[in-house]
């Protein structure tokens, strides 16, 4: 039987933001792609709108269940994400030297963004039903790093170093909640930075490049420092109120690379400025709160994490994007969640803050 507290209880502060950045959005990516003859620039805005409007027809739809459910779900979303990562390495599509696609007719998917909210809910369903540690302990964590480990090394291996990263971010901030000992994290810490010598050799080469390029980027003005350089010269360029719309100098003469994708909060910055960039990076920090705030008021273990992973995913991917663009971290391929285009990204973040509203309007129910 239906509840009616649930829709007395409908997160319309939720819903609201995630209307107003969309819009945003939009707005910024007609301005990327216009005009751009050889691209279909209008055809890119029109399918980020129906991929939004599916985005939100995700959302409603991720609410009508108890998300109770998933705890028992749990490690068959995994082993299907972990399936999808498999099947991309055989029958993806190739682009760019990257093998992250599976091809769906209409669209291509990217299982990693998948990945991302089966890691969240695997994690939380293992945390919620080990609640027994006060302070975990490394050996206690063994069967996390498993977890974590096996679509890390997936991702990794398409090759998306981005993606693995993220994904391992969002995990660690999931498993810091969780109080591990101050002895252990110190270790781990110590641990993972000894390492990183280890893993420079493992890098490709067009890796290592991007590090070399973000710590002198003049170095290759016209090859690997191209896109950072360009990207510094929108946002500073915009100053305090911007160039105008549609008035964006590095934009319209597309001096700016992948300013629909990666590098559409560079395309913001010119045009609109300092009050402009603020004020979305504003409202994402307003989204950011409200699922800390969500997280702190669901009544269990399990929806209180399941709420900090997914914000997770929306925190780390702004500040490694809007790092990216304006220099102080290597250009590594992340797109600015909810932002840039792309169809994939869209739907998995949509579904996610499905899951969230879920968490919202079910807070009154005691377990």
């Amino acid at each position: 039987m239906f509840d009616r507290r649930l829709l007395q209880n409908f997160d319309w502060i939720l819903l609201l933001l995630l209307i107003i950045i969309g819009s945003i959005s939009l707005i910024n990516l007609y301005s990327a792609t216009f005009p751009i003859r050889d691209a279909g620039g209008s055809q890119i805005v029109i399918k980020q709108t129906y991929w939004y409007l599916i985005g939100f027809a995700v959302l409603l739809m991720m609410t009508t269940f108890d998300y109770h459910k998933l705890e028992r779900l749990a490690w068959p979303i995994y082993l299907a994400s972990l399936l999808l990562l498999v099947l991309v390495l055989i029958i993806g599509k190739v682009s760019s030297g990257s093998q992250r696609w599976l091809s769906l007719g209409v669209m291509n998917f990217q299982p990693s963004e998948l990945a991302k909210i089966s890691i969240v809910i695997i994690l939380s369903q293992f945390f919620s039903t080990h609640g027994e540690y006060s302070d975990y302990r490394l050996r206690d964590l063994w069967q996390p790093f498993i977890l974590i480990l096996l679509p890390f090394l997936l991702i990794l291996k398409e090759p998306d170093l981005g993606s693995a990263m993220v994904l391992a971010i969002i995990a660690f901030s999931i498993t810091l909640i969780m109080k591990i000992r101050w002895t252990s994290l110190l270790f781990l810490i110590v641990t993972v930075l000894s390492s990183i010598p280890f893993v420079w050799f493992t890098l490709k080469d067009y890796q290592k490049k991007r590090i070399f390029t973000f710590l002198n980027p003049e170095s290759d003005p016209l090859g690997a420092g191209y896109h950072i350089i360009q990207s510094k010269i929108a946002v500073g360029s915009g100053l305090l109120g911007g160039k105008g719309f549609l008035k964006g100098t590095q934009t319209r003469l597309h001096f700016l690379p992948e300013q629909h994708t990666d590098f559409a909060f560079s395309v913001l910055a010119e045009e609109w400025g300092f009050f402009g960039s603020t004020f979305l990076l504003i409202l994402y920090l307003f989204l950011i709160l409200w699922g800390i705030n969500i997280a702190k008021n669901s009544k269990d273990r399990f929806g209180s994490l399941l709420a900090i992973g997914i914000t997770a995913i929306v925190f780390w991917q702004v500040v490694i994007n809007v790092c990216m663009t304006i220099g102080l971290m290597p250009v590594v391929g992340i797109p600015l969640v909810l932002f840039s285009y792309g169809g994939s990204s869209i739907l998995s973040t949509m579904l996610g803050m499905g899951l969230l509203m879920n968490i919202s309007m079910r807070r009154f129910m005691f377990q």
